[in-house]
């Protein structure tokens, strides 16, 4: 038998009835303690976000336009 904190024998079904009630509330409780971040911060965090992901992403499109060059250039030659 699981036995829990407090030493009470409990059987398999309702230990994990229990601890399903338990990980809800817990979960609850710690979303109610949780610093949400006002609309003007998270609006600046996403274009924060998207502009870093835009930027990545020109940087890597050039990087494989470059060694795209290159292998074709290489591989014209070799072939």
């Amino acid at each position: 038998m699981v036995k829990q904190r407090i030493g009470k024998e409990m059987t398999p079904n309702s230990t994990r009835s229990s601890l399903s009630f338990k990980f809800i509330g817990d979960t609850i409780n710690e979303l109610r303690r949780v610093t949400w971040p006002s609309r003007q911060e998270a609006v600046r965090l996403t274009i924060m976000v998207l502009t870093v992901a835009i930027i990545v992403g020109i940087f890597l499109g050039i990087v494989d336009a470059i060694f795209s060059t290159i292998t074709g250039w290489i591989m014209g030659k070799l072939g």
